[in-house]
């Protein structure tokens, strides 16, 4: 057995997002799905993990609860015994279908809960030979932890840490800054007015759109839901069977699409979701209505559904920083913490005649909602209502607002080069999530020149996910398709 020495330290509150989450009936934990192209040793991971991981102050504390009327927490630093976290359970290398073994592992491991009496994570390895991996490594980290986002960084930290000693930095893609081309010293009276009418105007958008957003959020609570479809889940879904799948697809088509059409990777893989639940939709109509299998268009007008986008308001660390929190130069306050906005998407359910209108709405709907400041508004909403009433009443508005809504959203960048994480080479990254109040949740998670689709859906209502799967992997490349057909970029 063995276990890591840390000093004893002071309790740290857990932020509200994080207090939110231990709500009863609101457990949600994150999984990742971590392909390896090579059989794991099993002690050199743990190793890995002690010298890396566990040395997060996350990964090493227990969640206290201080006050379970307004549901207050803490984070307590404790020692954490490795052995209680990883677990690799013997297995045959030759068994029968064995990716279907890993969704079913996987399936039970959302019926499970996490030991609140050790730090909120364990690690599953198993050393079974699939179709896009030599052997798979879950990790289920509850939500209370952290985003997504950070935990990418994270996972790349220790990547560094342990491969470079930190010297080398996994590139990740950034943001492009725009330069100004408005005001330098020369700039005359006319440029300057114009500036100074593009910034009231874009203040005057960025009003327009958020009041618009929070009326949406008060309608939403109130009375505004979904179209009833075979995808949207009704109270309670949150606590049914999940299956969790993934299917690899080639970055550089979305990149070929992005290029092509002057729009975000982000506008691309909405715009591809939207397609896919298009013809998903259709096909299932199809097969409810009794219709022969068709080209025809069965679905029915008008459908309302929204994808809702919950994304944490907070800057993602460095990966420097975090290798520094790791090797204990820094402390972690203020880097690390759930605050959590909300943005619904409203997606149009159809059959386009051309492909690429999906990408051009997607592009229209994105630039609205980068100029809205709901996501903070609806941030201090949920603070608000915690500090006050405690977390049972912000449970109720957050679950008011997913449960009439169909599907969940997010799109996580990783690295640009594939890497060595845990002694091991990297193949994928899967990540999920469970315990959300909604039927569908799609993930889109760059990895190298990979793009790895992640579906959670309800096994009751949804009980072909692999059909979706397809039908985001065939929508992709009928846009392409359509791309390079047009003539809107120049094949090398």
């Amino acid at each position: 057995m063995t276990t890591m020495s840390i000093v004893e330290e002071e309790e740290e509150p857990a932020s509200p997002s994080a207090r939110l989450m231990q709500t009863p009936g609101f457990d949600i934990c994150i999984y990742a799905l971590l392909g390896y192209t090579t059989v794991i040793d099993v002690d050199l991971f743990k190793t890995e993990l002690e010298l890396t991981l566990v040395k997060h102050p996350r990964f090493s504390s227990l969640l206290i609860e201080k006050d379970k009327k307004r549901g207050n927490y803490s984070w307590k630093r404790t020692i954490v015994d490795i052995d209680k976290h990883v677990f690799a359970p013997d297995l045959d290398p030759d068994m029968e279908n064995p990716d279907e073994f890993v969704e079913n592992f996987t399936s039970g491991l959302s019926r499970q809960t996490l030991d609140p009496t050790k730090p909120l994570w364990e690690i599953h390895i198993l050393n079974v030979k699939t179709s896009d991996a030599n052997s798979t490594v879950i990790f289920k980290i509850d939500h209370s932890i952290g985003d997504g986002v950070s935990l990418i960084s994270l996972v790349l930290a220790c990547a560094a840490m342990r491969n470079s000693g930190g010297e080398y930095l996994p590139v990740v893609p950034s943001k492009k800054q725009k330069t100004n081309i408005i005001a330098d010293r020369n700039s005359n009276i006319g440029s300057k007015m114009k500036k100074l009418f593009l910034s009231v105007w874009t203040i005057l958008l960025v009003v327009f759109y958020t009041l618009i957003d929070l009326i949406i959020l008060l309608a939403t609570l109130l009375f505004l839901k979904d179209t009833k479809t075979p995808i949207r889940g009704e109270r309670g879904v949150e606590n049914t069977p999940k299956r969790f799948i993934h299917r690899i697809l080639n970055l550089d088509d979305v990149k070929l699409v992005k290029t092509a059409m002057h729009v975000s990777i982000n506008d691309v893989l909405m715009g591809v979701t939207e397609a896919g639940l298009s013809r998903y939709l259709n096909t299932r109509y199809a097969t409810t209505e009794k219709h022969e299998k068709s080209n025809n268009n069965t679905l029915p007008r008008n459908i309302r559904l929204r994808a809702g986008i919950a994304f944490n308001l907070r800057p993602s660390p460095s990966i420097k920083d975090l290798i520094e929190v790791m090797d204990e130069k820094k402390e972690l306050k203020g880097m690390w913490g759930n605050l959590v906005g909300l943005v619904l998407i409203p997606l149009t359910i159809a059959l386009q005649d051309d492909p690429l209108a999906y990408i051009r709405r997607a592009k229209s709907i994105m630039d609205r909602k980068k100029l809205s400041l709901g996501p903070n508004f609806i941030f201090m909403l949920l603070k608000l209502l915690i500090n006050l009433f405690g977390t049972k009443a912000a449970l109720l508005v957050t679950r008011a607002v997913f449960t009439k809504t169909t599907v969940g959203f997010s799109n996580v960048v990783g690295p640009q080069e594939e890497i060595n994480l845990y002694g091991h080479p990297l193949s994928y990254i899967s990540p999920t999530v469970s315990g959300f109040p909604l039927a569908l949740v799609i993930h889109f998670q760059s990895y190298g020149n990979k793009l790895i689709i992640a579906v959670a859906a309800d096994e009751k209502l949804i009980p072909n996910p692999h059909q979706l799967c397809d039908d985001l992997q065939n929508s992709l490349q009928d846009i392409k398709q359509i791309v390079i057909k047009r003539g809107l970029v120049v094949m090398v």
